[in-house]
């Protein structure tokens, strides 16, 4: 994997009078911000996120060869179909791009880049985290120290479950659910996964692959989802796969929100069959829904896994090295489309 640069340095620097213009449409770091400066006459858009109609409109009105964006402009094929020519590289700030028409984009010509990498472990030590706060009951713990405490537990009250010794399954065993299994065992725990295709040995790490999806389930004492939103995986975590998890099971999920049925999630949590859950992504956000965070064995952070300084860095520094290098007349360095 290569690392995500800190800055990047073109062989030629732009001249100063030639700087291209550049649309930030999601605000960035202060030191990517800094480095964007350098090379670029930043777009101004104000102190906060633009929207897509937005982001459309400054680019026909500035004629900026460069979008850097993430989830809050969505390039569905209407929107790509409107971007000017002028446009010559699109890059979110993001790994995830379920808000992206990747086709309807190749048949633009337009190069589209993510920033894979860059946020992994970061990512799993987040996912991790979840996973110990819902065994062990944080949330509730908290709520309690919180309204003053007052009387001493007995032996039998407010009990978690044991992380160390259970088994781990993980849907999607790319590199943040590799990630994840590198924690996983740390803790003691044996990992069971699931994907689209096996591993080769050296990144299984001793990790048993199912091929099959629900048997996967039901193998595990915490189950964490990793896996891309979209399509084919819109609501794998319904009714009945819920259903197929071993009763009192966790689940974790730092991947998308449109991966679970919150209905079914709900549900599963007030009747026990699931014990808790940890929750980073969920449908409609920024809105949470009151039933699922009234849960008492619910523990949520508002879609923050990647929230480190230095992944946010990287991820910036990773979107303006692939503007450079397309701008510069290089193939992009994380193509989801080449142009």
């Amino acid at each position: 994997m290569r690392p995500a640069p800190t800055s990047f340095t073109l062989p030629e620097r732009f001249p100063v009078s030639m700087k291209p213009a550049l649309l930030i449409a999601r605000r960035l770091t202060a030191p990517v911000l800094a480095d964007a400066r350098r090379d670029f006459d930043i777009v101004e858009s104000g102190p906060g996120d633009i929207d897509t109609a937005e982001t459309v409109r400054l680019l026909r009105e500035t004629g900026a060869p460069a979008l850097v964006f993430s989830s809050n402009v969505r390039l569905d094929a209407a929107t790509i179909a409107a971007l000017p020519e002028t446009l010559k590289i699109a890059a979110t700030c993001s790994v995830g791009f379920d808000h992206i028409d990747v086709a309807a984009a190749a048949r633009k010509g337009l190069p589209v880049t993510n920033t894979p990498g860059t946020l992994d472990e970061c990512t799993a030590d987040h996912a991790f985290m979840l996973l110990l706060a819902a065994a062990r009951r944080a949330r509730a713990y908290i709520a309690m120290v919180d309204a003053g405490g007052g009387r001493v537990l007995q032996l039998d009250e407010m009990l978690g479950l044991r992380v160390s010794g259970k088994v781990l399954g993980i849907v999607g065993m790319g590199r943040i659910g590799r990630a994840m299994a590198a924690r996983a065992r740390g803790f003691g725990m044996s990992v069971v996964y699931t994907g689209r295709t096996r591993l080769p040995p050296a990144l299984e790490q001793g990790a048993l692959f199912f091929e099959d999806f629900r048997a996967m389930l039901g193998a595990a004492d915490f189950v964490s989802l990793h896996a891309p939103g979209g399509p084919t995986t819109n609501g794998m975590i319904d009714r009945a796969a819920i259903a197929g998890m071993r009763r009192g099971a966790v689940l974790i999920n730092t991947a998308r929100g449109s991966l679970i049925d919150e209905d079914a999630l709900i549900e599963a949590l007030q009747d026990g069959q699931l014990f808790a859950a940890g929750i980073d992504v969920w449908n409609d956000e920024p809105a949470v829904n009151p039933r699922l965070v009234a849960l008492p064995n619910v523990i949520m952070t508002p879609h923050m896994a990647s929230a480190t300084r230095e992944t946010r860095d990287a991820m910036g520094f990773r979107a303006l090295a692939n503007i450079r290098a397309v701008l510069s007349g290089r193939p992009p360095i994380d193509p989801l489309t080449t142009g």
